[in-house]
This record gives C-alpha cells, structure tokens and sequence, in this order.
C-alpha cells in the first residue's frame, strides 16, 4: 500500500506504550523484570465489550503488565491472551523480520550488564561492538520469547 504524501495537523505528544504478546507471563516477567529492570506499572485482566471491540475479536480475555524503567516516561506492555490464544508457533526470529525489529535500551556500561545478563543464559548476537562514528556501544540480546532487545552505552566525548 503506497500512501500519498499529506501533512497533517496532529501532532505525537509521546510513544505510550510498546506492546509485546508473550506466551509464558512468568518467563517474559522474569526477563524484564528481574535482568532489565522494568518495574510493573499496572497489572490488569481485561475482558468485556470494550476489548473484544477494540482488538476485533469476541470473548477476548487477556493479562496485560504495563511496565517502565524508574525515572522513564515510555513503557513496555507484556500481553498474555488466554482467550483467543495466540496465533502461530513461536518461530524463531532474525533481527531483520518484518515489523518491530527490537525495542533499544540505553545503558550505562554495557561490559557490564553484557557480562551479567550472559551469566544467567542471556544469548547474544555478538559482545558490545564500537560503532564506525565511536559515539555508542552496541549489542543485541532475545528476550525469552524472541524479541530483540539492543542495549546500547553512548560514549562520551
């Protein structure tokens, strides 16, 4: 689908949430909540007509953990859908899949969280690589059901 180039009047105030749908809650929760440090905002299980009317589905039941590093506005949101399950085998992704390729985090020294994350059976592409420019450190991880995390350090200087 091409669109036509149209300037609009609406303007993006902020990026709410980023939503991740997850088989196993308690893995997916460990991962973000214990090794990155996200903290749950709000736990919820909807349900009801204002769901199944929104997503397109009927009967629709589904956990939802809105979450977000201390101190930052943007949040990650974990889905769990106990009803309808969700759709399609949990096919391994490369980082270059169509849709949302990774969620990037910025972290203050990546050897470190690189070492400790490794430690606990985090797999990475490839350890922190020095960019071209020498501006940020860069390495990419999977979260437990496959989303791509980048962390990124940013060099001063």
């Amino acid at each position: 689908m091409m669109y036509a180039v149209r300037f609009f009047a609406m303007q993006i105030e902020n990026i709410r949430h980023i939503g991740i749908v997850v088989q196993d809650l308690q893995t997916s929760l460990a991962f973000y909540q214990d090794l990155l440090g996200f903290r749950i905002q709000r736990r919820m299980k909807e349900k009801g007509a204002f769901i199944d009317k929104i997503l397109g589905f009927g009967d629709v039941e589904v956990t939802t953990l809105k979450m977000k590093i201390p101190g930052n506005q943007v949040m990650i949101e974990l889905l769990h859908y106990h009803h309808p399950r969700q759709s399609g085998e949990n096919i391994p992704r490369k980082v270059n899949a169509v849709g949302i390729g990774h969620i990037a985090l910025t972290v203050a020294n990546i050897f470190d969280v690189y070492q400790q994350l490794s430690a606990v059976g985090v797999e990475f592409i490839s350890p922190p690589q020095l960019a071209p420019d020498q501006s940020v450190r860069v390495a990419f991880c999977q979260a437990p059901e496959g989303t791509y995390i980048e962390l990124v350090e940013q060099i001063n200087g």
